[in-house]
């Protein structure tokens, strides 16, 4: 006879898999919300560099104009669905409808970063060969940005997008860490997803082109040099029932669409990530 009868526990509660369920980039963006079109567009306007001007030999004053240039964001529909029947919500181990829920918004939100991604891609100024990062790497970034009169004292809207191993080797530099440079003990406590340091605001995305190769693409730029449009409800996010086919559903859906605006304001930061891998 046997003396013991052990029974499984299936614990209730689901642990959330590994994975980017939020927005890390729209931060970086000047934001439209569209009322309703399938293009936004966005004015960019200045003065084109005019040079002050004296009275001409016929004792007028040449008037200029001011440069106005129209881009154009095409929003694209995005969506997030899910769908399983009622049986196997039954069957199954923990809450498929939130685990549903929870996925379609995890989806839709890392689009949004692959979209802007995508348009940073097509920035044409970089810093030539990859390197691994440090000090020079970083101030090599902020001197293009600065020659092309781009305000690089306007910390709350200069955004540096790395890679984790760009951030492993910048926060080993001295001048990261030490108490004669930062207010902040960069090194106390956790990991942080945005951070403000060197009058830059850092965000770490594992979804840049090249992550974890010799020829990772980060990006150095000021909010005013790419646009994020999406519709004026911003996500919608539906949960339902089917009774014919007896299935439960999630969908989120947006419509967005990202647009890099003035490529003088942007610099693509190639690094050399290829020694923090995993062998």
């Amino acid at each position: 006879m046997t003396e013991s009868a052990f029974r499984t526990v299936y614990r209730e509660e689901y642990i959330a898999a590994f994975e980017q369920n939020y927005s890390a980039l729209r931060a970086a963006c000047v934001q439209d919300a569209t009322i309703r079109g399938q293009t936004a567009v966005f004015l960019v306007s200045g003065s084109n560099s005019a040079a002050a001007v004296t009275r001409g030999i016929n004792g007028q004053i040449p008037f200029g104009v001011v440069d106005n240039t129209q881009l154009s964001c095409t929003l694209s529909e995005k969506h997030a669905p899910f769908e399983t029947t009622d049986f196997n919500i039954f069957a199954s181990q923990g809450n498929q409808k939130k685990i549903m829920q929870d996925s379609s918004i995890a989806t839709l939100n890392r689009d949004i970063d692959d979209v802007v991604i995508a348009q940073l891609d097509t920035a044409t100024q970089d810093t030539a060969s990859a390197v691994e990062a440090d000090l020079n790497l970083v101030e090599m970034a902020g001197t293009i940005l600065g020659n092309n009169d781009v305000p690089v004292d306007d910390e709350d809207n200069l955004f540096a997008i790395i890679t984790p191993s760009f951030r492993s080797f910048i926060r080993q530099t001295p001048e990261f860490t030490s108490g004669d440079f930062q207010n902040v003990k960069m090194l106390g406590g956790g990991m942080k997803r945005v951070w403000r340091a060197m009058g830059w605001n850092w965000i770490t995305s594992t979804r840049l082109t090249g992550k974890g190769t010799a020829t990772e693409k980060c990006y150095f730029l000021h909010k005013n040099a790419m646009g994020h449009a999406a519709n004026s409800k911003e996500m919608e996010v539906d949960v339902g029932y089917e009774r014919k086919q007896k299935n439960s559903w999630t969908n989120a859906s947006l419509y967005h669409g990202a647009k890099l605006l003035q490529n003088s304001g942007i610099v693509q930061v190639l690094h050399d990530g290829s020694r923090y891998v995993a062998s």
